[in-house]
């Protein structure tokens, strides 16, 4: 993909601000992607093969955002984050490990990170409404994705508490 001049000289907004915080979500994405993958891999308990599709397909959602992301860093002139080190540097959701594998911790952590994107998406809008249009449309989309990844993550959640409720005191 290639910076193209008049797509750049159309927003109206500080670029190189809307690049560092493209950056800086596209370091979110990759956490995301990996933190997905992971727990798919490890995660352990009631559903778990419920909870292994869901976190499979929430990983290949983020790893879509991540492109999503780096393609317009670069069509704004910009250069993606180069170096896995510099997503931990620059994160604003972080990473948070499985280590304890348990179905409801890991959704847990999943949900705490899916809020934290919808807010870093919510601001990217904010950002660029009437200033930058291709990259507000790309946040507002993403944004979306986040909100039904939350919603499928609760949803999931509470099926399991509820199953989880539904023994208890009959063992």
């Amino acid at each position: 993909m290639t910076t193209g001049s008049y797509g750049r000289s159309i927003v109206k907004g500080n670029v190189e601000e809307i690049v560092t915080l493209l950056n800086r979500a596209y370091a979110d994405e990759w956490l995301a992607h990996y933190q997905y993958w992971i727990g798919s891999k490890v995660v352990k308990g009631i559903m778990k093969e419920a909870v292994i599709a869901e976190l499979v397909q929430h990983a290949a959602d983020e790893l879509r955002h991540a492109t999503m992301v780096a393609d317009r860093i670069i069509q704004l002139g910009g250069t993606p984050l180069l170096h896995p080190k510099d997503w931990l540097a620059n994160t604003i959701c972080g990473y948070d490990a499985p280590e304890n594998p348990q179905v409801l911790e890991v959704l847990a952590q999943n949900i705490k990170g899916e809020q934290c994107a919808i807010s870093v998406y919510e601001q990217l809008a904010a950002l660029t409404k009437d200033r930058d249009i291709v990259t507000f449309n790309i946040a507002n989309q993403i944004m979306a994705d986040e909100v039904l990844h939350e919603e499928e993550l609760q949803a999931l959640e509470e099926d399991i508490q509820g199953f989880i409720d539904s023994f208890k005191g009959k063992i």
